[in-house]
């Protein structure tokens, strides 16, 4: 059994005075040397806040002995990553817990109770940066630590400031020793305010504290103790690259973009496996930018490398795409329902939805697990590290951005516009249907193409961006609504077969017809309006 917490801290430098803090500047806040106040602001909407939030002050919270051993694989993945794994002893919360960064100063923990082993479940968690190697104990760390309470006027919590004496010793052959002081904010659990880290920090400012260079313990250990052969296991997830591309090319763009959707791939794996929200949306998507990515932009790139790739992608995101689905046509038909009077809901309606989404739910999310749990995802995974890392470009990659980018995109931009107009020509039913679905799937492509570019080009490729995604929402809406009639007329015939009324199945058909009708008459403004934004040549 796991237990999930996120975490927003800070961690500073202890100056040579060694001691704690006092943080007298925070329970002055608002007065001057009389007591009185001292806020001249003319807005009243900042005095009255200030006045709302009187000095805070620090209560002793006890010290705690504290032993963790942490692990990793034997060349770091997990610290490379800024992810951290250990087994603690001591304190209130003694057990296995295994950190992810999330933006910012927020992490996720995700904690099980002490044991012999790594536990399986953190261990699957940690799949997308393991890659399945051995875990391994890498560094002890031992701290003394001692805690005060930062506390309003009403007594309540808000933060958890700690002093730690740490101890560190590497596990690894070639490591060694070393000793520190540091002090760790923590904002406590439903009570902290992210902008009171910024007022803490300006008080422990004023006494000599400064923000800690490394990004945890660990990192600083491995670093101290000459445990990390990198030098630099506290960076977030950088891969080390052999051929970066020159800054203000087409290819940088392009390295700088797969970049950023590869770690996003990587950091939404355990999102997916806890089943968080809009997780696996967010990870079928980070697929499919990377795929239009390699796709639009396959003139840059050597195809043998990218095309396998680009492959496995699709494969992933349609294996993840069954539970997003899903996902998207039970709400859909369960709003749909809810919005109807009562009178006009004939038969066990929310019923038969409820058994045929907990079925379908339960199959579709058991095909994602399987997805991230096979060699073919890990081997994907692999093959992205191996592009970020020595990008396959070709010699047009080396090229300015602002003369190849706008090309790229003008011709996935032609593409989309023969797809619409041939949708357009197509007489209505399946035949149009499906037309208007490949357009849809061609807007989504040339919308990522231009995020690639925006960097580069800049406002026309916003423009293009946010015209294009109109067009994109008026085909998904129609596509949803063909998914949703084809559920409806499947239900339909089970209730009939059941003995159970049809009328509120036909009667939601309809109204999914409807609304699909009224789209497709939309579409040609729709697409005038984003013809206006087509790529200039450059």
């Amino acid at each position: 059994m796991t237990q999930s917490t996120r975490e927003t801290e800070r961690k500073y430098e202890v100056p040579d005075t060694g001691g704690f803090p006092t943080m007298a500047a925070l329970s002055r806040e608002g007065k001057g040397a009389d007591g009185k106040s001292k806020d001249k602001s003319k807005d009243k909407g900042k005095k009255r806040a200030r006045a709302e939030s009187p000095g805070l002050s620090l209560v002793d919270g006890g010290a705690h002995d504290l032993d963790a051993v942490y692990y990793d694989t034997a060349d770091l993945r997990l610290a490379r990553s800024a992810a951290t794994l250990r087994r603690r002893t001591g304190g209130p919360d003694a057990g296995w817990h295994l950190k992810l960064p999330l933006p910012g100063d927020d992490r996720d923990e995700i904690r099980a109770p002490l044991q012999d082993g790594v536990p399986e479940r953190l261990r699957e968690l940690a799949l997308s940066r393991t890659r399945g190697a051995r875990l391994q104990p890498v560094v002890r760390i031992r701290s003394r630590r001692s805690v005060r309470d930062l506390v309003d006027a009403d007594g309540t919590v808000l933060a958890e400031v700690a002093l730690d004496r740490v101890d560190a010793d590497s596990l690894r052959p070639e490591g060694g020793h070393a000793s520190w002081a540091e002090l760790e904010v923590e904002l406590a659990s439903g009570h902290g305010d992210p902008a009171l880290l910024d007022r803490v920090e300006k008080a422990l400012g004023a006494e000599g504290f400064t923000r800690s260079r490394s990004a945890s313990k660990l990192a600083r250990a491995l670093s101290e103790t000459a445990a990390d052969a990198s030098g630099d296991s506290g960076a977030k997830s950088a891969p080390r690259t052999a051929s970066r591309p020159r800054p203000g090319t087409a290819g940088a763009e392009l390295h700088a973009y797969l970049t950023e959707q590869v770690r996003a791939l990587v950091d939404l794996d355990p999102a997916v496996r806890r089943g968080l929200p809009d997780s696996v949306h967010r990870m079928r998507v980070a697929c499919r930018r990377l795929r239009s990515c390699l796709r639009s932009y396959r003139s840059l790139v050597d195809r043998e490398v990218t095309d396998p790739v680009r492959a496995d992608l699709r494969w992933l995101g349609g294996e993840l795409g069954a539970e997003r689905d899903q996902e998207v046509l039970a709400q859909r038909l369960r709003e749909a329902v809810d919005r109807l009077p009562g009178e006009l809901v004939l038969g066990p309606v929310s019923a038969r939805l409820q058994a045929w989404d907990v079925t379908k739910s339960a199959e579709a999310r058991e095909r994602s697990l399987a997805a991230l749990s096979s060699p073919r995802y890990l081997a994907l995974l692999d093959a992205l590290d191996r592009i970020v890392a020595d990008p396959p470009l070709r010699t047009g990659a080396s090229k300015k951005a602002a003369k190849v980018l706008p090309k790229a995109l003008g011709k996935e931009f032609d593409r989309l516009a023969d797809r619409v107009d041939r949708a357009l020509r197509t007489p209505a039913g399946p035949e149009r249907d499906a037309a208007l679905h490949e357009a849809r799937k061609k807007a989504k492509r040339l919308r990522y193409a231009a995020e690639v570019a925006r960097p580069a080009l800049g406002k026309p490729a916003k423009r293009l961006s946010k015209s294009v995604k109109s067009v994109q929402k008026a085909l998904g809406d129609h596509h949803d609504s063909v998914v949703a009639r084809d559920a409806l007329r499947r239900h339909a015939v089970a209730a009939h077969a059941a003995g159970e009324p049809g009328f509120t199945w036909g009667l939601l058909y309809g109204r999914e017809q409807a609304a699909a009708e009224a789209l497709e008459e939309s579409l040609p403004k729709l697409w005038r309006a984003a013809a206006r934004a087509r790529p200039r040549k450059a």
